[in-house]
């Protein structure tokens, strides 16, 4: 008979995913059995405590790991999942955003005391069920454990070293997010709009991405990543097998990053979506998206560079380019930030195509550039998503750049603070954004794609504009409507200044992310 051995898994070293993932299960537990009253306390305490609990973990694992290793190892936990350097750095990057972010669903004071979730998101529209429960002011607090699964999702994502594994994360980190992008309590129509179109096409991407791996299953006849690096080159099926998968896999990636030309969903969803839940999506889903991207086609696809690096270096492009050309002709800003998101797609595509993993000399390898990128984008696209939930009139929020206009004459200080987000975003110097964009660039330079550098060079410059429009809009623009500016909750002023500290901070002194990021190293599969 054959011998089952159970399979050695550290759990402490898991115990950061384990943690969040059972405080989104406890989180369920409460919306069954406890009182609606008190439901919403023991979320934001079960959502609190997780996230930091599991923060400290993931540094003080790292930190022994560093200790006794001397440099980042990896521990392998039944092949699925790689604890390496790049793992430990975009889960405290995760932690502290996600965090923040999920935190946010808990700010009463943008909505004058309520919710900015509907509060029966199933009724229809403008219904009596529906305005019963706002009358009732019932609450969605099983957001919470939503937020919770996402953030889950998005660290298994990340670490996963066999692509079952990746496909399962995939599932777990965006089913949730379908379901928040569809409970806005103000422009219902539009936020259930947002979540159909998101739900439709990412499980269209879902699909691409599920066959991209049996394809790859068919050459190699493997899941694990390492292993299919090993038999690429000896296998006996088609090499057109492989590059099938191979592109097929880049797609469902590229969706989830909105990546050009995957990025039709992006707009819709960020402008229909609760603003805090767009936030949440547009700088942690990125994070989880690139760091996959980059795991699968640096660890298992290495050899095969030449076949892929050219296709990526033009989705960069593209990326890049209708990114920032559409951009300028929004008038709504979370469309705005949404374009501006598929640009920063394809600036981190930049450096993931320069496939620099060092050298002789002292240029920053393609890993440290993304990861401290992801780190300082994640950072100010939280901090302005956040900005915008605090610019409201007759109670719903302002997102229209006209009636923005001369609003540092009202708030000179979130003005301020959203011109900091802006700068960083378009690249100026003295901000966290520049030294980011230097960093990609330079890594690409590095790997030998000059013509790549000098295009997404000057296509940053394009970029500029429309950001540098709105700031002009802000501050000289003619006072033009009724917005006011509403002093945020503990969670939305908490979330601004961590963006804003950041993205000031790392501007003038990015050394020390810089240090730590290459100090991850490089993906490790076994």
């Amino acid at each position: 008979m054959p011998v089952f051995t159970a399979p050695q898994l550290d759990y402490w070293l898991l115990m950061p995913f384990i943690v969040v993932f059972v405080a989104a299960c406890l989180g369920v537990l409460v919306e069954a059995f406890a009182p609606r009253a008190r439901r919403l306390a023991i979320e934001i305490a079960l959502t609190l405590i997780g996230c930091v609990a599991a923060l400290v973990l993931t540094i003080a694992n790292w930190a022994v790991n560093l200790t006794t290793a001397g440099t980042t190892s990896v521990v392998d936990a039944v092949g699925a999942v790689s604890i390496d350097g790049p793992t430990y750095f975009l889960w405290i990057v995760l932690l502290v955003l996600g965090g923040l972010a999920i935190l946010t669903f808990a700010d009463r004071r943008v909505e004058a005391g309520r919710s900015v979730f509907a509060a029966q998101a199933s009724a229809v529209p403008g219904s009596i069920a529906e305005n019963e429960a706002n009358a009732a002011r019932v609450e969605h607090t099983e957001v919470f454990p939503l937020g919770l699964f996402a953030l889950a999702g998005m660290m298994l994502f990340c670490a996963s070293n066999d692509l079952i594994t990746m496909f399962v994360a995939l599932e777990i980190l965006s089913l949730p997010l379908y379901l928040l992008s569809g409970m806005a309590r103000r422009r219902r129509l539009l936020s259930q709009e947002a979540s159909m179109k998101y739900f439709l096409l990412g499980a269209l991407s879902s699909a691409f991405f599920l066959y991209g791996v049996a394809l790859v299953y068919g050459y190699t006849g493997t899941f694990a990543l390492d292993e299919i690096a090993a038999k690429i080159g000896s296998s006996q099926q088609s090499p057109g097998l492989l590059m099938a998968g191979i592109g097929l896999l880049g797609v469902g990636l590229f969706f989830k990053m909105s990546a050009v030309p995957f990025h039709g969903w992006t707009p819709d969803v960020y402008t229909g979506a609760p603003t805090i839940v767009a936030g949440f999506m547009a700088a942690c889903t990125k994070i989880a998206a690139v760091a996959a991207l980059m795991r699968v086609f640096y660890v298992a696809f290495a050899s095969s560079k030449v076949d892929w690096q050219p296709i990526m270096a033009v989705v960069a492009i593209a990326s890049i380019a209708v990114g920032s050309m559409l951009a300028i002709v929004q008038t709504d800003l979370k469309r705005m930030l949404a374009y501006s998101s598929i640009a920063h797609a394809g600036f981190l595509l930049t450096a993931i195509s320069g496939f620099y993993l060092g050298g002789s000399g002292p240029q920053v390898t393609s890993m440290t550039a993304v990861l401290f990128y992801l780190a300082v984008y994640g950072a100010a696209t939280i901090g302005a998503f956040a900005v915008i939930t605090v610019v409201r009139r007759d109670g719903g929020e302002v997102t229209s750049m006209k009636e923005w206009s001369g609003l540092a004459r009202k708030s000179p200080l979130l003005a301020g603070v959203f011109t900091l987000f802006l700068l960083s975003f378009a690249g100026i110097p003295l901000t966290a954004g520049f030294m980011g964009k230097w960093a990609v660039f330079a890594a690409a330079w590095a790997g030998g794609l000059h013509w790549l550098v000098i295009v997404a060079v000057l296509l940053s410059l394009v970029a500029a504009f429309f950001y540098v429009r709105v700031i002009i809009i802000m501050y000289f623009g003619a006072p033009n409507g009724d917005a006011t500016v509403i002093r945020p909750g503990a969670p939305t002023f908490a979330a601004i200044i961590v963006g804003a500290v950041v993205t000031l901070v790392l501007g003038v002194i990015p050394g020390p992310l810089l240090a730590l990021a290459a100090q991850a190293g490089v993906f490790v599969s076994r």
